[in-house]
């Protein structure tokens, strides 16, 4: 009998396979498998874009059910090199799933993403629906200019202290355009110049992450590899409108509706305003939309992390 309550992380697992796959000359991804080897396939992709995956995200699904699959986006976590920006676009990463789901064998599987990871789990299902048994969508990010100004400008409206810290390094000239004067810190070849910069950006977000301080939330955000993946990986997307055309997702949401999803929402997410999940909502109706009305952005913020795992344990009749 299963006594594992809706609202609470399904315990700890090991992976039972787990693997590095050549991209190209340049990069290669890590990705691992736990659960049930002969599952329904379900596929975690991680935020930033940068911050790599964690062993925690194995716990959103039930390891009896769900075929687990954890993967390290190119550039970050464990796929190397870290932070490389070369060959590094969001085609690169939707061929990038392609190749994976090919190599594992798979021929649909469930796509569950939050922040950036629910930019890509859309960009991936709008050019490969027929792949896609599911989507469930945390924390929706559309990478549109109003969503980058506010991420670099509007949050000091609520976080005027972390947004201090942000551009305390800058002078009042880079203030102007704070995504260039970052963009050249961090991509100089320096670690000299460009890990504190990447501690700074990556701190900033993490401290606006949740609805209330989380010491522990913008401790993990200034650890050197993910500080160094996301500032970097965040800086070349934003700077290149994540390399799809203006509002596509948008645009080209029609080709979702026939799929299962759910979207979960904190109220007060401030990385990721819930505008943007009101617009995803409103161009597809089809869609289950959940708003956490005691939440911020944070996937660890326990209405979202219950919502969550509530919406993989539905999944498994959806998509039986």
């Amino acid at each position: 009998m299963n006594n594992h309550s809706p609202t609470v992380l399904y315990p700890e697992i090991e992976p039972y396979s787990q693997g590095r796959l050549p991209l190209d000359e340049t990069h290669t991804m890590y990705w691992e498998e736990s659960g049930h080897p002969a599952g329904i396939p379900a596929i975690f992709l991680h935020g930033g874009p940068g911050s790599g995956s964690t062993p925690t995200h194995r716990r959103f699904f039930d390891p009896a059910y769900y075929r687990i699959i954890i993967y390290d986006q190119r550039g970050a976590g464990r796929s190397t090199p870290l932070g490389e920006i070369r060959e590094n676009t969001t085609p690169h990463l939707i061929h990038d799933l392609e190749l994976l789901r090919q190599h594992l064998g798979i021929d649909r599987w469930l796509v569950f993403g939050g922040s950036w990871g629910s930019t890509l789990a859309i960009a991936y299902g709008e050019a490969h629906p027929e792949r896609c048994l599911g989507l469930i969508l945390r924390g929706i990010f559309l990478c549109r200019k109003q969503e980058i100004d506010w991420f670099l400008y509007g949050l000091r409206n609520l976080f005027p202290e972390a947004w201090h810290n942000l551009v305390e390094p800058l002078s009042e000239a880079e203030r102007k355009d704070i995504l260039s004067a970052y963009y050249q810190r961090l991509m100089n070849p320096d670690p000299a110049i460009h890990m504190p910069a990447a501690r700074t950006w990556s701190t900033y977000e993490g401290s606006c992450s949740t609805l209330l301080p989380s010491p522990a939330t913008v401790s993990y955000f200034a650890s050197d590899t993910v500080a160094l993946g996301l500032a970097r990986m965040e800086a070349h997307y934003f700077s290149h409108n994540i390399f799809l055309p203006e509002n596509s997702l948008l645009e080209n949401v029609h080709k979702l509706h026939n799929i299962p999803a759910t979207i979960v929402q904190g109220r007060y997410d401030a990385v990721c305003p819930i505008v943007s999940a009101d617009d995803l909502h409103q161009a597809w109706p089809q869609a289950e939309y959940i708003i956490i009305d005691d939440a911020g952005h944070s996937a660890w913020e326990p209405g979202i992390q219950s919502a969550l795992i509530k919406t993989t344990d539905r999944f498994k009749t959806l998509i039986k």
